[in-house]
């Protein structure tokens, strides 16, 4: 289905029927009682990594968090992000970055870092690619893995532990595209990273199995052509490449076509381990129904896609050379009516609403699952 089909579907379905794009549930979780989460992945999720690696990183300057923290933390929002939903609704505690060296990780691990690839460095310089970050998502199987030996000290005692776990496995591979495509690459040599994306995600996913997790969820990739970083850099006087809701179809399409690999991928390796639930999390759809219906959500119209933290002198509020947290960047007055927080990434509302979006789908009802 083309991007532009799928929100003139948006448009017309109520939004309690997207299960039929493809959003699973889990059938292993009927009275879901979790004892701890595991997050991976990049800017998305990551709720300080990145911050303690590079204390200077921008996601750990003001305005970051002004919206709940009311100081940065290292989450690239103004507030809070998909996976703290996630474990609100759960009755978790917020997860503390795996590199937090006080972090208390009796309920689970965040070992999520912004900018990190699904492919490793050296794999995408061999492409002729630089990757800006080195905490890469088999690099964090390592940490957690690193992390499994001080929690646990048999094989069996682990399994019993993360049999009781709900596990993220991304959103990663964005910025493998991000950075290909930043530097010049084609679509075409952005399609051909597809596969080897998706086999190393899967690759984790398996090698997470093993080790004894039971339930995992693998979140697909945003519709990149409503991004505002993608909007204004591949702005272009040519009508016909934005669908009606002024995104760039071919970038959608892209998405579309990473997130329909992944599917099948995931498809595949459940019917491989029928007694485990992998889950795919449709992001894509998540927030194109918030964008189909923005303005019900309180957003504002004429701010669809505007930066609500940025310095661009364009209709979308954004400039890659002086970017939020910058000196100087100014911040909009009410975050809560912008999707977009910095161009970049998602306000604390946009995340709020996807994460109820998805809890509606992945996590059947009941009393045990409180949605924020």
């Amino acid at each position: 289905m083309l991007a532009r089909d799928v929100f003139r579907v948006l448009s017309i379905l109520s939004p309690f029927i997207f299960s039929a794009y493809g959003v699973n549930t889990l059938s292993l979780l009927e009275k879901p009682i979790f004892e701890a989460m595991y997050q991976f992945g990049d800017s998305i999720a990551d709720t300080g990594n990145k911050v303690r690696a590079i204390p200077h990183s921008r996601c750990g300057r003001p305005p970051y968090g002004q919206t709940f923290f009311h100081h940065p933390t290292g989450r690239c929002s103004d507030g809070l992000l998909i996976i703290d939903f996630f474990a609100q609704a759960l009755n978790l505690p917020l997860l503390d970055p795996y590199l937090d060296k006080n972090g208390n990780f009796t309920h689970g691990v965040n070992f999520a870092v912004a900018g990190a690839t699904a492919l490793n460095v050296s794999t995408l310089a061999a492409k002729n690619i630089t990757a800006y970050v080195s905490s890469t998502l088999l690099v964090q199987l390592d940490w957690f893995k690193s992390h499994l030996k001080a929690m646990c000290s048999t094989p069996s005692e682990c399994k019993q532990k993360l049999g009781k776990a709900l596990f993220f496995a991304g959103e990663i591979g964005g910025n493998d595209y991000n950075y290909a495509a930043s530097q010049g690459k084609t679509m075409e040599h952005l399609r051909a990273l597809v596969p080897e994306v998706i086999q190393t995600i899967m690759h984790v996913v398996k090698e997470l199995i093993d080790l004894g997790a039971r339930r995992i969820i693998v979140p697909g990739n945003f519709p990149v052509g409503c991004m505002t970083v993608y909007l204004a850099e591949f702005k272009t006087d040519d009508t016909k490449m934005y669908d009606e809701l002024g995104c760039l179809r071919s970038w959608n399409e892209f998405a579309m076509f990473h997130n329909d690999q992944l599917q099948t991928a995931i498809q595949d390796l459940q019917e491989q381990h029928p007694d485990v639930a992998v889950v795919y999390a449709d992001y894509y759809m998540a927030l194109a129904s918030i964008l189909s219906r923005a303005t019900s959500f309180g957003f504002e119209e004429d701010g669809l896609h505007k930066a609500c933290c940025g310095s661009g002198n364009n209709d979308y509020n954004f400039d890659s050379s002086k970017m939020c947290g910058s000196h100087g960047v100014p911040v909009c007055p009410d975050p809560n009516k912008r999707v977009s927080w910095d161009g970049v990434h998602l306000t604390q509302h946009a995340y709020q609403l996807m994460a109820d979006w998805l809890l509606q789908y992945i996590l059947p009802t009941n009393n045990n699952v409180r949605v924020a």
